[in-house]
Formats: structure tokens, C-alpha cells, sequence
């Protein structure tokens, strides 16, 4: 073993003894948060499955981002780790084991060049700069300078200039780079490894969606979150987990229409808070579009969110829950989470609510729903249909959600249709009527969660009255609820969406489709049915059961923009440069589709309200009508699937 080769290892030594120290000090940080369950065990063993496959899936959406990663991350883990155990003489003394590190660290200094390379001369603007734009050269100096030493030691010394050169930029390079574990970029590897073991919903790691909000303890001293300790401690470790990628700011609604978040920004802001005296100063990625003044200081024991804190409330209330941003982390942090949790405490503690979001959650509080129209009007819209009620039947096949679209005339065509397409297969259902209260999901997207529980607990008792295979209903957002998040007070339903139901009773020969040829369509996934709940293949198939020319969107699927009508959204209603929904509507009117097909009231509301020129908006279940009244006059043809893809 040369001299520089163990030069080298103790400069990598001291490196861990440095970051080891500072991601200690880190650490203490997060130990102000309040106590989670966590089974470490579990997570650590899971680790590197977690981090080479679930983190690098969603990585490898930007290919070059991922063999930049590939290359750096595990160059750099490679050359160090190989350098350490030169420390041992039966290796060090080694030459094929040289060869090995420096090709490891050359390895390293080509994904510091490609790190180099995206960001210089031009540095997109959804990545930040600051400490980030020294990380390649950082990178480049360490794992260039620990190439240098280990090919010398691996030619035994035959190039001792160039070894002492490597040796310098190493320690330059490596001590820079560990000296970024505590609020630099090298923070992101150390607090992204603890957040991958201590995931606050390790289930996503298991094929879950994972996207129920935990029920909030009314009881607590404190409702919702205020300051950094009110988080639970492996959120906090999440936070620092963010690399600033900048793919949750592309990917969020809001932000592109102009309002006040960008969940980047807000993530860094969140971290920063963990820090006595913290400060957003040191921040230099994109601000908040049309950004509210604020104080930018915080700490622990601090406020986060106010005028005189870090985060201005209009960033929170911007916010649609669409979950874009948690599905584009390659690091899955939870954006969403950490926004409810902050609307928790501004709703139940302080009031502090947008104006226009007061009102329907007074009415919900009073007349159960969130219109205050009375509970009996909500099968107005079936005036000369057959409606059964489970009142009068006891039990049914079939438990039709109607859902709050029912009380608006749009959505009574959707339901219409609906109602009658179950007819006409024969199916045995019935709804609740006056019986049925409002899911409860927009107060609790608003951070009412005491009226959302008082609502869900009330419809789970009246649910626990009759007998129901499954509850149907055409409404993304009910079915979240009660599939998902009424579980946790004890209402466990099978919860189908009207797509899927249809597409069940098409494919079993129940509904005669007839072929709707001339029409070109494109569809829209609402994010509480593809996101949350990952159904994106149902509306789509029977779609393609109408045989017509399918089109799909730049952004589809589970990566689908929102329309802007989740998360209290509407009625907060905080300004911005555009509309969301304009937004979306540009983007199916680009794939030159005559008719943009939807499946969920919120959507057809925010579709249908954007002006001008554009393509008609049609739920599903009316397109499917049509082509069952078809087939009623002509001949049904088999359905072929005709797709074409926008490109990006």
C-alpha cells in the first residue's frame, strides 16, 4: 500500500467522522417531533430494496437523471467504502484492488460530470442553485482526485505526481462534500436513507396506495400543527430528504396557474424551520408565483404559518390535494400530508379560514351538507325516473352513492344516465336519499377534520342499517372516503366507481354497446380515482368498448394534471395568474379531440366553466348511454381500440 493510498483512506475515514457528527446534530433536530411507530427493523432490512426499486422507479421517469444518480450515488459509495477497507493490509496492499477503487471513483467523477453538465451553462429553472451549484465540482474534485491515488497505488507508485495532486483534490473535495451533511446538498443522502427506513406510510413501498389521511385525535392538546414538534418525527426526517429536484413544482397545478405554492419551496421552508433562528434566506430555487410577503423566520417552538412566520396561509389554501407532487418525489415525501396537517390547525384552532371557505363548512355543520340544501332534494335530479329507496327495499345488490353533484343540474345528467343504464342491465339497487349525508371529504380537505368524523360516523351508522353487496357512485371523492378513509371508524365497504361498474356489465354482456365511430375523445383522470386510487384502466377500456378514437393527453393517467376542483380549492378560491382548469382544457384541446370524456362532478363543474372555443365535456356514463341507445337502432359492432398518444 502506498502512502497516498493510505493517505486516501484516512481522508475518506475523517469524512465519515465529520458527516457522522454533523448528521448526529441533524438528527437531535428531528427528535423535536412527536413520537411515531416505527418498525426499524422492517425498514432497515427493507432499505435497499426501497432505495435501488422504489426510488429509482420514479427516478427513472428523466433517464438521464437516473444514470447521473447511478453513477454518482453509487460510484462515490463504492470508491469510499473501497478506500476504507484499504485500510486493511491483506487489500491495501492489493493492486487489483486499486484498479477496482479507481474504476469505482472514475465511476463517481462521470456522474459528477453529468451532474456538471445539467447544470451548467444553464440551470433549468425548476432545480436550485446555491450550495447546489458547487456539488459538481465537489464531486468532481474527490472522486478525480481518489481515481488519481488509487491508480497510482494500483502501479505501485508509478505515478506519485499525479498521486499527490489526486490527494489534495480528494481531501479538498471530500471534506466540502461532508461538510454539506447538515444543510447542504449532501443532507438529502443521510435524511433520505432515514426517511426511506422510517416512511410514515411504509405501505407505499409494498404496491398500496397508501393515501388515506390519518384520522386526527380530537382529544389532543393541540388540533392539527402549528409548529415543527406538532409533526410527527419521520415527517420531519422527510423534509430534509428533499434534493430540490424541483419535479413536484412541474408537476403542481397551482403553481402553473400562477398561485402562491410551489411545493418545493414550501418543503425547503418546512426543513428550515427545524433550525433555532431558521430563516428561508439561503433558499435559491423558484419562489412562490405571486408570492404574499412574510416574515421568513422560524424555529422550533415557533408558528410556521402567518404573516410573521415562514409559510403565508394563502400557500396552503392553494392548494388542490391533488397528490401530483408526492407521485413526480423520487425521495416520496408527503406534500399533502403536511399541508392538511398545517389546515388542522388553522380551521379547528384559530378559525383562520378563506372567507369563502367558511360557508359551506358552517352549512355542513347545520344541514349536513355543504350547500345547506335540505337532504331531501338530493334525488331531485331523477324527476320521472324510477329511484328505489333503501329505506323501503331494506337491502339491495347495488348501494348507489349519489354524492353532492347530485344537488347541481349538470351532474344530474351524469346520474341520469346512470340510473339508466342500471336499469336497463337489470341491476338491483337502491339509494339512501334523505338518508345520505355529504362524505365529509371537502371538510376534511379544508382541515374541518371534527365535522369530517362527525359526518363519517353518521353515515356509518346509517350504512350499518341495510344490506349491500358493494356501494357504487360516480364520484371520485366519495369513493375515496368511503373506501378508503371511513375504515378507520369502522366502515369497511367494497366501493366501486361508476367506470369500472360499467365496464363489468359491458364485458358480461349485461349492456349492448353500439359503436360511436365519429367521435374522437380524450379522457381526463380525475386525481381521486387515478392517483389516489389508482383506477386509470377501466374508464379507458370501456372507452374503447364504444369503439371510438381515444387520445391521450401529455399528462395521463396517474401523472394527470388536476382540474383544480380538489382540496376546497373552489371555495377558497385564492388568486392567481390563470385558472387550473383553463390550464387542463388547453391541454385536451391540443390532442384535437372533439369531446373530452370525464367521470367525476368536480372535473365536469371545472371542465365545463372554462370559455371559448373548446371540446364538449361528457361524463362517461353519457357516452356509454349513447352508444347502448345505439345499439338499440343499428347493429352493435365489436370494439376496437384506436389510441394515439400527444407527444410530450
Amino acid at each position: 500500500m502506498t502512502d497516498l493510498a493510505l493517505l486516501l483512506s484516512l481522508t475518506v475515514l475523517a469524512m465519515v467522522a465529520i458527516a457522522g457528527a454533523l448528521a448526529v446534530r441533524r438528527a437531535r433536530a428531528w427528535r423535536i417531533g412527536r413520537a411515531a411507530k416505527v418498525d426499524w427493523v422492517a425498514g432497515l432490512l427493507a432499505l435497499p430494496k426501497r432505495y435501488l426499486v422504489d426510488v429509482h422507479h420514479v427516478v427513472g421517469r428523466d433517464p438521464y437523471a437516473a444514470r447521473m444518480h447511478a453513477l454518482a450515488a453509487g460510484g462515490l459509495l463504492a470508491g469510499s467504502g473501497l478506500a476504507l477497507l484499504g485500510l486493511i493490509p491483506a487489500l491495501g496492499d492489493n493492486r487489483l484492488f486499486w484498479w477496482l477503487t479507481a474504476l469505482a471513483f472514475a465511476a463517481a467523477f462521470t456522474g459528477g460530470a453529468m451532474v456538471g453538465r445539467r447544470r451548467y451553462p444553464t440551470k433549468p429553472a425548476r432545480l436550485s442553485g446555491g450550495r447546489f451549484q458547487l456539488l459538481p465540482f465537489l464531486l468532481a474534485a474527490y472522486s478525480g482526485g481518489g481515481f488519481l491515488v488509487a491508480l497510482d497505488a494500483s502501479l505501485g507508485g508509478a505515478l506519485r505526481p499525479l498521486g499527490l495532486l489526486g490527494l489534495a483534490f480528494a481531501a479538498l473535495g471530500g471534506i466540502g462534500l461532508a461538510l454539506q451533511i447538515d444543510r447542504g446538498p449532501m443532507r438529502h443522502a443521510f435524511a433520505g436513507a432515514a426517511h426511506l427506513v422510517a416512511h410514515p406510510r411504509p405501505g407505499r413501498f409494498n404496491g398500496e396506495r397508501a393515501t388515506a389521511l390519518a384520522p386526527l385525535d380530537l382529544d389532543a392538546p393541540r388540533l392539527g400543527v402549528a409548529m415543527p414538534e406538532d409533526f410527527a418525527f419521520n415527517r420531519l426526517i422527510g423534509f430534509d430528504a428533499c434534493i430540490q429536484c424541483g419535479r413536484c413544482e412541474i408537476a403542481c397545478p397551482a403553481f402553473a396557474a400562477g398561485q402562491p405554492l410551489n411545493p418545493k419551496r414550501l418543503i425547503q421552508d418546512l426543513a428550515a424551520s427545524l433550525q433555532t433562528g431558521g430563516t428561508n434566506a439561503a433558499y435559491a430555487g423558484s419562489p412562490y408565483p405571486n408570492a404574499r410577503p412574510v416574515a421568513g423566520i422560524g424555529g422550533p417552538g415557533l408558528p410556521i404559518v402567518g404573516e410573521a412566520a415562514m409559510i403565508h396561509p394563502d400557500t396552503l389554501w392553494s392548494c388542490t390535494t391533488c397528490r401530483a407532487c408526492v407521485e413526480e418525489c423520487p425521495m416520496m415525501i408527503e406534500h399533502v400530508d403536511a399541508i392538511v396537517d398545517l389546515r388542522r390547525f388553522q380551521t379547528l384552532e384559530l378559525g383562520a379560514l378563506p372567507a369563502k371557505a367558511a360557508a359551506p363548512l358552517m352549512e355542513l355543520r347545520y344541514a349536513d351538507e355543504p350547500g345547506g340544501r335540505p337532504l331531501n332534494g338530493r334525488t331531485d335530479f331523477a324527476a320521472g325516473l324510477t329511484l328505489p329507496l333503501m329505506a323501503q327495499k331494506g337491502e339491495a345488490e347495488i348501494l348507489l352513492w349519489l354524492g353532492d353533484g347530485a344537488y347541481d343540474l349538470r351532474y344530474g345528467r351524469t346520474l341520469r344516465a346512470l340510473v339508466t343504464l342500471l336499469q336497463k342491465a337489470g341491476v338491483d339497487f337502491a339509494v339512501l336519499g334523505e338518508e345520505e349525508r355529504d362524505c365529509g371529504d371537502l371538510a376534511r380537505r379544508l382541515g374541518d377534520e371534527a365535522g369530517f368524523q362527525r359526518l363519517a360516523r353518521a353515515n356509518i351508522e346509517t350504512l350499518a342499517r341495510y344490506r349491500f353487496a358493494r356501494i357504487l357512485t360516480a364520484d371520485p371523492h366519495a369513493l375515496h372516503a368511503l373506501r378508503n378513509e371511513y375504515r378507520a371508524f369502522g366502515g369497511a365497504y367494497e366501493v366501486v366507481h361508476h367506470t369500472a361498474f360499467l365496464d363489468e356489465l359491458a364485458a358480461t354482456g349485461r349492456l349492448t354497446l353500439g359503436a360511436l365511430e365519429a367521435t374522437r375523445v380524450t379522457y381526463h383522470d380525475p386525481c381521486y380515482l387515478g392517483r389516489y386510487n389508482g383506477e386509470v384502466d377501466a374508464p379507458r377500456r370501456l372507452l374503447d368498448r364504444l369503439g371510438i378514437a381515444r387520445l391521450e393527453m401529455e399528462r395521463s393517467g396517474k401523472r394527470s394534471m388536476c382540474c383544480g376542483g380538489g382540496g376546497g380549492a373552489p371555495v377558497a378560491d385564492i388568486e392567481g395568474e390563470r385558472r387550473i382548469p383553463d390550464i387542463r382544457m388547453g391541454q385536451a384541446a391540443a390532442t384535437g379531440a372533439g369531446i373530452v370524456a370525464v367521470a367525476c362532478p368536480q372535473c365536469s363543474a371545472m371542465l365545463e366553466g372554462v370559455t371559448g372555443e373548446r371540446p364538449a365535456v361528457h361524463d362517461i356514463a353519457e357516452l356509454v348511454l349513447m352508444a347502448v341507445e345505439k345499439a338499440g337502432t343499428a347493429p352493435a359492432r365489436s370494439a376496437q381500440t384506436h389510441i394515439a398518444q400527444v407527444p410530450a
